[in-house]
């Protein structure tokens, strides 16, 4: 007997069966690739070794890579199983020197892992580029240990080609609320005064506890057991690429590194091995055709946690200002358009202002 969903419940778990016309829009790759004109944009089906062997060289800005986790879980029936400390480490430089040949001489690459497999991840990440900073985010998510600290954070390695690198400080400040405004002559110093409140656009550190984890009531979320937040994706991207850039995921999953890049104007490339995460992928692209937001960025903006009634006053805010705008840019329209002779009938045009 089917299961059926709660009214509210808005994940993704289209079947494969279901979903043949979304699988129809990836594609594999079967020889080398001179350019990115045939992967640009596209979900390919494969595995991540092979097909980064025929991509171009030097090709991508920024590579967001979520490889599987040094734990034994299950994707779709396929099991990762737990390895030895030391097999770890060599998948994870096998890996990792198959994606370094794509990545720009001025590009990026990110990298998440569990505590545990942080340790290895930066030693061999190190071997390949030159390591930035190690980002720790807060996954309220998950049930708690009776032997042990119930494990509450994740990292990522943040790593670059070279010493010339792009990071767009002000695209990911976080917008906070000023609770003790300090003030010279009167006049707001480091925050802004609005109808709304007090905020302040601070600069960003490497610990970040602003992100949700996709639940079911949320667009975005799947069936998928490890997905990443886009909102943990967009900070990432927005902070090491430009509209315009070519966004690589060898590792794409549900798709989420590929949906960001679409909703925040950047051209993606992602590799999957398994078909019905493909699936998911594209039915989350055609989403996002219509549905650009992501959650807790708003206005060119993050917010910090728990400010869900704040980001809606600025959006009815702005809301409001846009409607009053185009209302009186129409009245203006419309007045100039008025025939004096007959000035009583023109005027019931307006009552839709």
């Amino acid at each position: 007997m089917a299961t059926i969903k709660a009214g509210r419940n808005k994940t993704i778990d289209t079947p494969l069966s279901e979903g043949q016309v979304y699988l129809e829009r990836c594609i594999t790759l079967t020889e080398k690739q001179s350019d990115l004109c045939t992967v640009m944009d596209k979900t390919i089906l494969g595995n991540m070794l092979e097909v980064c062997a025929m991509l171009p060289t030097k090709s991508v800005d920024l590579i967001i890579a979520d490889p599987p986790y040094n734990l034994t879980k299950s994707f779709n029936g396929t099991t990762f199983f737990k390895r030895k400390d030391a097999d770890y480490e060599e998948y994870t430089r096998q890996w990792l020197s198959t994606v370094k040949p794509l990545l720009k001489d001025n590009g990026s690459i990110y990298v998440c892992c569990d505590w545990e497999t942080s340790l290895i991840i930066g030693k061999v990440l190190s071997e390949f580029f030159c390591v930035r900073n190690r980002i720790t985010w807060q996954r309220e998510k998950g049930r708690g240990a009776k032997a042990n600290w119930k494990n509450g954070m994740e990292d990522i390695w943040f790593a670059t080609n070279s010493n010339d690198y792009a990071f767009n400080l002000d695209a990911v400040k976080i917008r906070k609320k000023v609770i003790a405004p300090y003030r010279v002559d009167g006049k707001p110093k480091d925050w802004t005064e609005t109808e709304s409140g007090n905020y302040r656009d601070t600069c960003p550190s490497n610990f970040w506890d602003d992100i949700t984890i996709p639940f079911w009531s949320m667009a975005e979320n799947t069936a998928h057991p490890t997905q990443k937040s886009e909102k943990l994706i967009a900070k990432i991207m927005l902070a090491s690429s430009s509209e315009t850039d070519v966004i690589f995921d060898p590792f794409l999953g549900s798709g989420t590194t590929s949906v960001v890049a679409k909703k925040l104007k950047r051209h993606y490339i992602g590799v999957e091995v398994e078909a019905q995460y493909c699936v998911w992928a594209e039915q989350r692209l055609e989403m996002a055709e219509s549905n650009s937001e992501i959650q807790g960025y708003v206005n060119g903006v993050f917010w910090e946690r728990n400010s869900l009634s704040e980001q809606n006053a600025i959006m009815s805010e702005n809301l409001g200002k846009k409607s009053k705008t185009e209302s009186k840019r129409k009245l203006k329209k419309q007045t100039l358009m008025i025939d004096t002779d007959n000035y009583s009938k023109t005027l019931l045009d307006f009552g839709e202002i």
